[in-house]
């Protein structure tokens, strides 16, 4: 049997505090463990359906997100297969779970769903702070959530292993969530429904 295809694919978007937590999780992987060549790590931010090729190129899919759960806040699960998409287009929390729940509606009409599905994801505390970074209780779950990642991947014959940071980097380096977090300005500068580094190109007005 060929060596299956393993799509790791990170949504979300970090502007929107914790919306990014699928984004963070993917990162911290990518940076964190070597994967061998047929793990694939993708930053799948908002882009929806032109996340297509890559759902159907998977033979199995690892998906990393903050889910309404309707579940207490910071709250962190995992579902499979057939409850994955299922449950994505039951608990729609923001655009981009709109138009993954097509993506993979899509594959299953196309016969090139993948063969096995993980979810694993976190029940927000905070979207509403343009420019933010995760909530404290989101952010703690990220060790849990990259240990749910390594079981998933685990029992999909994958062994990774840790390595000592080397600045491999899943996106650019403006992204790290450190200086990204670094760079903020101050709340009593900052525009809390939309952050200057994002709305004038960076250069704050």
């Amino acid at each position: 049997m060929s060596t299956p295809h393993i799509v790791v694919l990170g949504l979300g978007n970090l502007l929107w505090a914790d919306e990014g937590f699928g984004v963070r999780c993917a990162e911290a992987l990518y940076a964190r463990y070597d994967l061998p060549a047929h793990v694939e790590v993708i930053d799948g931010g908002t882009q929806g359906l032109l996340l297509l090729p890559y759902v159907e190129a998977a033979d199995h899919l690892l998906i990393l997100d903050a889910i309404d759960f309707g579940l207490p806040p910071g709250t962190l699960r995992a579902y499979h297969d057939d409850a994955v998409p299922a449950y994505l287009t039951a608990k729609k929390m923001s655009l981009h779970q709109t138009g993954f729940s097509e993506v993979l509606a899509l594959a299953d009409l196309k016969s090139a769903l993948p063969t096995a599905i993980t979810l694993i994801g976190v029940q927000p505390v905070e979207l509403e702070d343009y420019g933010g970074s995760l909530s404290p209780a989101v952010r703690a779950q990220l060790p849990a959530a990259l240990d749910m990642a390594l079981q998933t991947l685990a029992a999909w014959g994958v062994q990774a292993s840790a390595r000592p940071d080397d600045g491999s980097r899943l996106n650019h380096g403006s992204l790290d969530i450190r200086r990204y977090e670094a760079e903020r300005p101050a709340a009593d500068s900052a525009c809390r429904v939309g952050d200057a580094r994002v709305l004038f190109d960076g250069e704050p007005r």
